[in-house]
């Protein structure tokens, strides 16, 4: 057995496979931030193809936390309804079901205000956020707590929260785009509080796994470290987060020069500095590669993007790369 196909355990969830479907926004869905039937298809799809956990795309917790009109949403109990749709359709194939819960911040472009944590824009064609009051930043917080009952409620195994590329937590947690000298700004202690409420507060209401996405390198001077990085995450495992999901960029406006597991490193040096689980991400395109990285320990979990928007069966592809076989649907065991 592949270290890529072996079952792996947060912990009361098994996953079948060490492959995750990372979150990825697909701006489908109704302007009332529902579920629709290309969501469905989409993910399900994708469980068809034995991804071991597909995570759904950033989903805003309040209407305004949207990155755009078109984003799904878990802000009001009547988006449950087709969210537990994916969630069903994904476990009916033998994968478990995962959601990014989110909140875009400063880079916002629905309808309406931003908020952010300091009035500065993205840039110069972004709107200028207003600076959250601490009731702005309560209420958020619950918003987050009141999000992850709703995804409980539709039956998800795993919930992550989303920490990075340049989002409303990322911009509590950067120097760059957090200028606060209130009791959220300045340390880094104070810049991770937000995030460590966030994570106080769900975890009153979510005892399943939990995992975070951070940007684990900001691509530009001045902003946090990765010995910033790795002491953040000793501070998220201590308060019961289960798995550090490492990407990287999106803080600031900065070029990012990518290659075949550019972003592996991180994982690598949290995994091993912070002794936190690890997921690792960044143009993982083949099942040699993905192997790679777990045999040697530099990650925990393989989360693929766009490989798996060009083909929803990768996995099969990756089992023939590895000279090992996985199990197929009923339905198509003539095609294999």
């Amino acid at each position: 057995m592949t270290t890529l196909f072996s079952p792996y355990t947060i912990k009361s969830v098994t996953l079948p496979n060490r492959i995750v479907m990372s979150p990825m926004c697909m701006y489908s869905a109704e302007r009332d931030g529902k579920v629709t039937d290309f969501h469905i298809t989409h993910y399900v799809s994708r469980a068809v193809g034995q991804v071991g956990l597909i995570m759904v795309e950033a989903t805003a917790v309040t209407k305004e936390g949207r990155i755009s009109n078109a984003d799904l949403g878990i802000w009001e109990d009547e988006q449950i309804e087709g969210l537990q749709k994916i969630v069903n359709g994904v476990h009916e194939y033998g994968s478990k079901a995962a959601i990014q819960i989110a909140h875009a911040g400063r880079k916002g472009m629905a309808d309406g205000d931003v908020y952010a944590p300091s009035p500065i824009p993205y840039n110069a064609e972004m709107k200028v956020p207003f600076e959250m009051s601490e009731q702005d930043i309560h209420n958020t917080i619950k918003a987050f707590r009141d999000g992850v009952v709703r995804a409980k409620k539709a039956g998800f195994d795993v919930i992550e929260l989303h920490a990075a590329h340049g989002y409303l937590i990322n911009e509590f947690l950067s120097p760059h785009t957090n200028k606060r000298t209130d009791s959220y700004g300045g340390s880094l202690e104070n810049r991770y509080r937000f995030l460590s409420e966030i994570i106080t507060s769900v975890k009153t209401v979510w005892d399943g796994p939990l995992m975070v996405r951070i940007s684990a390198d900001e691509y530009a001077d001045g902003g946090n470290t990765m010995e910033d990085f790795v002491t953040l995450s000793t501070w998220m495992k201590k308060q019961g987060v289960d798995l550090i999901d490492c990407s990287t960029g999106g803080v600031v406006p900065a070029p990012i020069q990518p290659y075949p597991g550019y972003q592996v490193k991180h994982a690598e040096t949290i995994r091993e500095q912070a002794n936190v689980a690890t997921g690792a991400v960044g143009l993982i395109t083949s099942g040699l590669q993905a192997e790679e990285i777990l045999q040697n320990k530099r990650a925990d979990l393989i989360f693929i993007a766009r490989e798996l928007l060009r083909n929803p069966y990768w996995p099969r592809v990756a089992a023939s790369e590895l000279h090992t076989s996985i199990q197929s649907p009923v339905q198509y065991e003539r095609g294999w």
